[in-house]
């Protein structure tokens, strides 16, 4: 695990150039607009500024489906030599025009990182610190921020600040960026697999789990190949293998059975004919939810496997070798996955821990949700009802020797892996259900309005008057403005720790749940206090609070989560090709905000700006409620699965 957490943090060096860039053309569009007479143009202005969001649109056309094609670390490596280009020319532009290309260059830049960095994470984290470290890339961002706004507050108080050397000093870190992503960034183990590289995937698990065993994992990838069109949930009663050994129907068919290495006992699944219990609260909803008629099924079948219900002791796993958990028990906690016989169908999984390549036993780890109560303990004469998701294995097993074929199977090249991904796939009801979530999650995002604010909060805070609380000490609006923004910057960094701690606890959804009222509140605060003369000094303290509230707990939720979300719901085979078109969704509406603030800032004021974002705020509460499903905890291709199984759900009751 250490691995994964060293690589994270390695190639999150990408988003913390993205927020320097983001900080020095803040600081640095003061002294742009002074050497090129832009102060009666603003568009021109807002087209430096969105210049970088250009290329970055522009590349992320292509990106997905070219990362799936040459894989994820490569186009990384092409991030840091553009940061690096784009570093040297802007450091030269003689003109305007440069100045232009250079943005555009570094654009390029931002576009790979902010893509891929978080679907790589995604790719070669352990499912129980994805959220976590699918985090890192809005804390380094900040940390990058605060850095750059730091360096051009000291340069602003030079009598003759150079915005070249501001926005030059970006080619100095990308130089240690590339060295990273060149040397020292595997190729992620689930892009390997669905390029039938299997073995090179095996390798990399070793290297970033830290351990020799990586079957249980292994199957996991190869099983997360198709878009899950094929999967069902199935219920299942686990009992000790001595309840059932002498029924000769249990041994030969409908059973999975398990056993624990050295312990002496072991245990056998038997299907339950009828339909699903997970499948029912999907529909009817939770008892949490229950009442919430309007939610989308998905979502509550993704609450249902959160909630413990002890009264149903249930849990959750699969045939697939998505997803296999048992309490917490201080005798029994080895279990593997013998063998499988279905009537007509051949299914083989590995339990998240099964046969190495030695046939030893290994205990299973520990990923998803326990609907069981969790202090419930499977003694002589206990039985666990379960819920299974099931689809058609992937593995070839049916001409391989031995009783666990497992271990060779999964080093065969998969028949899922030999085609590359296709525009009919999105047509897959799981597909389109994860693309209207997470087309829907970014375009809220960029209209609640952070990055117009972003960029241009010297300039917000300096029309809020931030100047007065300085100017005791000397020191003018410009730096003042500067200077706050990287205090601001600096109280986000603890926020984000924050969110960090939570995400794979509290989860996504009720981060988003819990922090869109606050950027609402602090929203209408800004309103008010642009419309009701309060004095300069109280306005300049209510507006600089207010965007500070903003800040940190949009940095809990909104920041991050839609692109951890975007990394987690698309299937393997298709996940590049949707990241794009969700990313793209992304850099269409940060542009469209960035350009248009200047013009609206000109024309209804900060009151009405705040008022339109405030506005977003609220549909985004309501849709995050009703669309946005709670993914903690879970390995991608049991996310998947679940978007499958939901959105039939979801046909079903429409």
């Amino acid at each position: 695990m250490r691995g994964a957490v060293l690589v994270a943090v390695a190639a999150t060096i990408g988003n913390m150039l993205q927020g320097w860039d983001n900080a020095t053309i803040a600081g640095a569009v003061f002294y742009i607009k002074r050497e090129f007479s832009l102060e009666t143009q603003p568009t021109l202005e807002g087209l430096i500024v969105a210049m970088s969001l250009i290329g970055a649109t522009l590349i992320t056309t292509f990106s997905g489906p070219v990362s799936d094609s040459v894989g994820r670390r490569p186009m990384i490596i092409a991030s840091s030599v553009l940061y690096f280009l784009g570093g040297i020319v802007m450091f030269w532009s003689p003109n305007v025009y440069v100045l232009l290309i250079a943005r555009l260059i570094d654009g390029f830049g931002v576009g790979l990182a902010v893509t891929l960095v978080p679907l790589y994470i995604s790719e070669t984290a352990p499912s129980e610190i994805r959220g976590l470290l699918n985090t890192l890339p809005q804390f380094t961002g900040c940390v990058g921020m605060f850095f750059a706004y730091c360096m051009v507050f000291g340069m602003s108080l030079l009598d003759a600040p150079s915005w070249r050397l501001m926005l030059g000093v970006l080619s100095i870190p990308s130089v240690v960026y590339f060295a990273l992503a060149a040397f020292f960034l595997p190729e992620s183990p689930r892009w390997l697999a669905s390029k039938g590289r299997m073995e090179e995937a095996k390798h990399v698990l070793q290297r970033l789990r830290g351990r020799e065993d990586v079957s249980g994992e292994m199957v996991l990838l190869v099983e997360g190949l198709g878009t899950g069109a094929d999967t069902t949930i199935e219920e299942y009663i686990i009992e000790p293998d001595n309840e059932i050994a002498g029924d000769p129907d249990h041994v030969e068919k409908d059973k999975i059975k398990l056993y624990g290495a050295g312990q002496g006992q072991s245990l056998v699944a038997k299907a339950v004919r009828g339909q699903s219990m997970l499948g029912v609260m999907s529909r009817t909803g939770s008892m949490a939810v229950r009442s919430a008629s309007m939610m989308d099924p998905m979502v509550t079948l993704f609450g249902s496997v959160h909630e413990k219900l002890p009264e149903m002791g249930s849990m959750l796993f699969s045939h697939t070798g998505s997803m296999l958990n048992v309490p917490e028990q201080p005798v029994n906690d080895q279990w593997d996955e013998e063998n499988l016989h279905r009537e007509g169908d051949h299914h083989y999984s590995d339990a998240s821990g099964g046969e190495s390549d030695d046939n030893e036993s290994n205990p299973i780890s520990r990923r998803g949700s326990i609907l069981s109560p969790s202090g419930a303990d499977m003694t002589a004469g206990d039985a666990v009802h379960a819920s299974a998701l099931v689809s058609q294995s992937v593995l070839h097993v049916e001409n391989l020797p031995g009783q666990h074929p497992v271990g060779a199977a999964m080093t065969q090249r998969p028949k899922s892996a030999k085609g590359g991904p296709s525009w009919s796939d999105l047509l897959e009801p799981g597909v389109k259900h994860a693309l209207i979530v997470g087309v829907g999650i970014q375009i809220l995002q960029q209209f609640s309005g952070i990055n117009g604010v972003m960029y241009y909060t010297p300039q917000i805070l300096d029309q809020a008057g931030v100047g007065i609380l300085l100017s005791d000490l000397g020191i003018s609006s410009e730096s003042a403005s500067f200077l706050i923004s990287g205090l601001t910057t600096l109280l986000m960094i603890p926020s984000i720790a924050v969110a960090m701690r939570l995400m794979d606890i509290a989860g996504r959804r009720f981060l988003l749940l819990g922090t869109l009222p606050v950027l609402l509140a602090s929203l209408v605060l800004l309103v008010l206090a642009n419309t009701i003369n309060l004095g300069s000094v109280l306005h300049a303290i209510i507006s600089t609070v207010c965007v500070i509230v903003y800040f940190c707990f949009f940095v809990m939720g909104f920041g991050p989560i839609p692109n951890i979300l975007c990394s987690e719901i698309f299937p393997t085979r298709v996940r590049g090709l949707c990241i794009a078109i969700t990313a793209l969704t992304f850099w269409f509406g940060d542009i469209l905000v960035t350009y248009s603030l200047p013009v609206m800032l000109n024309s209804v004021g900060l009151s009405g700006v705040f008022g339109c974002y405030a506005f977003v705020c609220a549909i985004a509460w309501i849709f995050v409620y009703m669309k946005v499903p709670e993914t903690k905890g879970m390995p991608l291709e049991v996310i998947t699965e679940f978007f499958a199984v939901g959105a039939k759900q979801s046909d079903m009751s429409t």
